[in-house]
């Protein structure tokens, strides 16, 4: 629990909105959420992150702030990337509940009520905005997001929300405790989930963006798959050591035929000698290599920082109950 929340002056939620040239949509954003937060009747801020954006969005951002004093505006001095941003934003956020969203509408702003009303309801520090409908989404992008929730799940371990973007509400104690790992290149769809807090979903359908173009082209998807598995597995670095592996089973059975060929008497004189050479030398390499794989995996988890558990509670540190605790 923060300063902040202990003095109780702080508000009871905040938005986090990360934004990068949005300055054709921000006006649409800020018409459609402002009613949707008024009539919670809670007192909330709206904390928009510019991420070095090269457009006129911090003028409009300046301009929608004149009328709207809940809006919150956060700058960041280069454009860090989406979840860089959105980590600027949790970290700055004051309210006792933070709701992460994207500017382009795709998620509805209106589910944010049914996100609260189930976090305090049920008592839940996480609550997971599921996609039930991606029919505005490309045939390829619907594809690409279901073969990267499987491959996470079954790679990573980690009980992933299948379709659950960035769209999610999370508590204080929640806020609190991602604040708290340290981590460089955070992937905030595993890296909740990892936490294990209680949590609970709501489900919606995925609206088309309301203006301006995407900007999470096929490469940034890429680069996030890429960050999902090595920032949660060691799997990629094993996958030398299977391929050596295999690769000596391959030379035990290239040898058996080639043994074979040298008895009919059909292989040309030094044939067999080179061939089993380079395949046994190839796989010796890879093993090797995925032995070294190994204590790098070691060596990076060891550097990550990642506690090895978090405390749900404890009366001595009743300030942080979720402290993170390290071996």
């Amino acid at each position: 629990m923060t300063i902040t929340q202990q003095r109780g002056d702080g508000p009871r939620l905040s938005v986090v909105v990360p934004v990068f040239n949005e300055e054709d949509v921000l006006p649409l954003f800020a018409e459609r959420i402002r009613p949707v937060l008024d009539a919670l009747g809670v007192s909330y801020e709206v904390l928009t992150v510019d991420d070095g954006s090269r457009d006129a969005t911090p003028v409009v951002l300046d301009l929608i702030r004149r009328g709207w004093p809940e809006l919150r505006v956060v700058r960041l001095r280069r454009n860090s990337g989406h979840q860089n941003a959105l980590t600027a934003g949790l970290h700055r956020a004051r309210g006792a509940y933070v709701v992460s969203i994207d500017v382009d509408l795709q998620d509805p702003p209106e589910v944010i009520a049914e996100m609260l009303r189930l976090a305090e309801t049920q008592g839940l520090d996480v609550v997971h905005g599921v996609r039930t409908d991606r029919s505005t989404d490309t045939p390829f992008k619907r594809w690409t997001a279901g073969l990267y929730y499987r491959v996470v799940r079954r790679v990573a371990g980690s009980p992933v929300p299948s379709n659950a973007g960035d769209f999610r509400l999370l508590s204080r104690t929640a806020v609190d405790a991602l604040v708290d790992l340290p981590e460089h290149l955070p992937v905030y769809r595993l890296l909740v989930p990892w936490l294990g807090l209680p949590s609970g979903e709501v489900t919606y359908a995925r609206a088309r963006r309301a203006a301006g173009r995407s900007k999470y082209p096929l490469a940034k998807m890429v680069r996030l798959a890429i960050d999902s598995l090595t920032g949660f597995s060691a799997a990629p670095l094993r996958l030398a050591t299977w391929l050596g592996c295999a690769g000596i089973v391959l030379c035990g059975l290239l040898a058996a035929v080639v043994v074979g060929l040298h008895l009919w008497g059909n292989v040309v004189p030094g044939w067999a000698s080179i061939i089993v050479a380079m395949v046994f030398l190839g796989a010796l390499q890879l093993l090797c290599l995925g032995l070294l794989g190994e204590y790098v995996a070691r060596i990076f988890t060891t550097l990550q920082g990642r506690p090895s558990y978090v405390v749900a509670a404890d009366s001595f540190l009743d300030e942080r109950p979720y402290a993170a605790s390290r071996r």
